[in-house]
């Protein structure tokens, strides 16, 4: 067992860090289960939901069973994130999971891989979001004018959290709302104009079922990645014991109902041979509820406010675990900055390096280095993942903590083992050149780590 340098802090009696009660103020302020709820839904799903039954109708109708098995492995993790919250409810989630488990190596490997993703993805939501604004502004014309609609779609959230925790929390809530309202209207409203003869076939590819159920896998494996945001911000949720866990499912069963549903419904209103070619899949099955030609224009407005809310909620996040990590002395001190409940040179630092990658994008990333960056970080997401299911299985297995409810002992260990396959199916559905990039990217941190390690001991040298 690897004894901590550094032990947890105290906590109040509601389990929020003792530490963190002189960051209160007017515009910081703790999330309740509505905003918990709607961070976990919002970052769960992006702009992919919007493509998802195209990419998928290839298949088949079999490619709904596959989102019946990857829901129930989202679950799983979700349950298990809800359980080590209740454990250790700090902010950091997989970072502070990890280091309690395995120590500060392990901690660091969860802390970098998880930030990498975050700033990234960040870039990668904005230049998909131009696409969807260039529907309603036209800015393709001008790599200038697409440039910059980019970089204020990445700074206006970031701007958001820099104002404090109570205006992240306020869009996040109205972002979510309105993302919905429209995927809800699909979801529920294509009920009714649903045709069994639009379905297709069963399985609709030359593979066999199993080979079909693991094609469509692949797709949509990544469509789940966010189910830790609530335990990545526990220091900002109130209650986070009981919060955390309550958020954490409850947005993924959300986000479940919204996939599940939604790509049911345009399967059943859109024409299967239609529907593989299309490009705007909702768009199309609004067109065929309705009539007119208006669901484009509907479609990419819920898909940017859709984009927007997940930037919000992800700038967030990637500004929580560096800050975690630095509070125990293992990124740099200048992350373990707060104002207003917002880590702040998280935040800047974050919309720095993504507003750069994304300036990249347009200038030099034609030669494909930008789509292999975003690739790897459907890696680097799941090295979190599976540091805290097993840090949840060391819990258990090893009964060292006295949290370990005995009780149920049994239904935590079969969780954790299915959120820990999970995990290791979502490694496997990155591909062989995102699992090799990312790995280069994590030995990369290594250096980091040495050197951050090597000044951290001549700290404790000196002292």
């Amino acid at each position: 067992m690897t004894t901590l340098t550094t032990p947890p802090p105290a906590v109040t009696p509601t389990g929020t860090p003792a530490g963190n009660a002189d960051e209160a103020g007017k515009h910081a302020r703790r999330f309740g289960l509505p905003v918990a709820t709607a961070l976990v839904m919002g970052n769960i799903i992006g702009g992919g939901i919007f493509l998802l039954p195209a990419s998928v109708a290839p298949f088949g109708t079999i490619s709904l069973v596959a989102f019946g098995v990857l829901t129930l492995g989202a679950i799983a993790l979700a349950l298990v994130f809800g359980r080590l919250a209740e454990r250790h409810p700090r902010t950091g989630g997989p970072y502070v999971y990890a280091r309690e488990a395995f120590g500060d190596f392990a901690g660091f490997l969860a802390a970098w891989s998880y930030w990498i993703t975050t700033w990234v993805s960040n870039a990668a939501l904005a230049v998909a979001a131009v696409g969807y604004l260039d529907v309603l502004i036209p800015v393709h014309g001008s790599v200038a004018a697409t440039i910059t609609a980019a970089l204020v779609l990445q700074w206006l959230p970031a701007l958001a959290n820099l104002a404090g925790t109570r205006y992240v929390g306020a869009v996040q809530l109205v972002a979510t709302v309105l993302k919905f309202a429209p995927l809800l209207l699909v979801a529920v409203g294509g009920l009714f104009f649903f045709d069994p003869s639009n379905l297709g076939p069963f399985q609709a590819s030359d593979q066999g079922p199993l080979g079909a159920v693991s094609a469509s896998a692949a797709i949509l494996l990544f469509s789940y990645l966010g189910v830790e945001s609530a335990a990545v911000s526990a220091g900002e949720v109130r209650d986070p014991r009981r919060n955390v866990g309550r958020a954490t499912v409850l947005g993924t069963l959300g986000a479940a109902f919204i996939y599940l549903l939604g790509t049911l419904a345009v399967f059943g209103t859109v024409a299967h041979d239609e529907l593989v070619g299309s490009t705007a899949p909702f768009s199309d099955a609004v067109n065929a509820m309705f009539g007119g030609s208006w669901g484009g224009t509907a479609v990419a407005c819920a898909a940017l406010v859709s984009m927007v809310g997940a930037l919000n909620g992800w700038t967030l996040l990637s500004a929580q675990t560096p800050y975690a990590a630095a509070k125990d002395g293992l990124f740099p001190a200048v992350f373990a900055t707060k104002r207003r409940g917002v880590p702040t040179a998280g935040v800047l630092v974050t919309a720095v390096l993504a507003s750069l990658l994304t300036v990249y994008n347009y200038t030099v990333g034609s030669e494909g280095v930008f789509e292999l960056l975003v690739l790897v970080t459907t890696f680097t997401a799941t090295v979190p993942y599976l540091l805290s299911t097993a840090a949840q299985i060391y819990f258990l297995a090893s009964g060292r903590s006295a949290r370990v409810d005995r009780r149920r002992l049994v239904r935590d260990a079969v969780l954790a083992a299915l959120a820990f396959g999970f995990s290791m199916w979502l490694v496997a559905g990155s591909g062989y050149a995102a699992v090799y990039q990312g790995v280069l990217f994590l030995f990369a941190g290594v250096l980091v780590y040495a050197w951050i390690a090597a000044r951290k001991a001549r700290a404790g040298t000196a002292a």
